[in-house]
């Protein structure tokens, strides 16, 4: 029964990303959780063990989670066939995942380049591919439709030079965002892409100087957001208020100005 605390009782969501305590695919997949969503949740912690941050266990949580490499074009598929499978259906697919990459353009190989755009396109595409083909569109005047996100960078507000294996398929995440949106909308499922700008997940530690502060001197606050920010949005996309928002790319940084005062 859907009630006003629970308002996607009776959904299944399909959460990707979640590997870290502070991390946005944990705090969206235990939003969802509250909402009255039965979530499956997938993480890949062996990319965590390349960054800086490392391996960090996710503690307790309402929900299992399982371990998928999206990298593998083989994955996306299966993992949302699993879904249907277990629990008969699937109406939120939120893909949080995401390879991160930090070589300049001297740097970069074609072999991260190939990852990347593995792991931050690839298997995006693929799963969008996948939920079109299973999802059960309801009834016409039923606003409780499918709903898929996924999310870009700040790539396209100012370079990212830094990073471009990363900002270029960030970029490609932006652009695709109306085309697979419409795509997607012959089985009645809503698409977008969020932009959540920097998000204090641990990535500006100790060990990068005064990163954490200048950062968040950055904010008209003075402050990060959080991943409970991004939740915030993601909450209100899934639910029936947020259906009329459809394949868009919405930037919710919280006012920060990277060119400065």
């Amino acid at each position: 029964m859907v009630t006003a605390m629970e308002p996607l009782a009776g959904r299944v969501a399909l959460v990707t990303g979640v590997s870290r305590p502070l991390g946005i695919g944990a705090a969206v997949a235990g939003r969802l959780h509250t909402m009255g969503a039965t979530v499956v949740a997938t993480g890949f912690t062996p990319h965590d063990a390349e960054m800086p941050w490392g391996v960090q266990p996710l503690g307790e949580l309402p929900f299992e989670v399982h371990h998928h490499d999206l990298e593998d074009a083989t994955t996306p598929g299966a993992l949302i066939d699993e879904v249907v499978e277990q629990h008969g259906r699937l109406d939120i697919v939120a893909a949080v995942h995401a390879r991160s990459s930090h070589d300049d353009l001297a740097e970069v190989t074609a072999d991260e380049l190939d990852r990347c755009w593995a792991a931050n396109v690839r298997s995006i595409v693929l799963l969008a591919q996948r939920f079109a083909a299973v999802h059960q569109p309801p009834p016409a005047d039923d606003r409780a439709i499918g709903r898929m996100l996924w999310f870009t960078s700040g790539q396209h507000l100012a370079p990212m030079d830094g990073e471009i294996a990363y900002a270029v398929s960030k970029g490609a995440l932006h652009q695709m965002t109306a085309s697979i949106d419409r795509a997607l909308s012959a089985n009645r499922i809503v698409a977008n892409c969020i932009n959540p700008g920097p998000v204090d997940t641990g990535w500006a530690t100790a060990d990068r100087g005064d990163l954490h502060g200048q950062v968040a001197g950055m904010f008209p606050d003075g402050q990060w957001g959080g991943p409970n920010d991004v939740a915030n949005l993601v909450g209100f996309l899934v639910s029936d208020e947020g259906a009329w928002i459809r394949g868009q790319v919405i930037n919710s940084e919280g006012g920060f100005n990277r060119f400065g005062s």
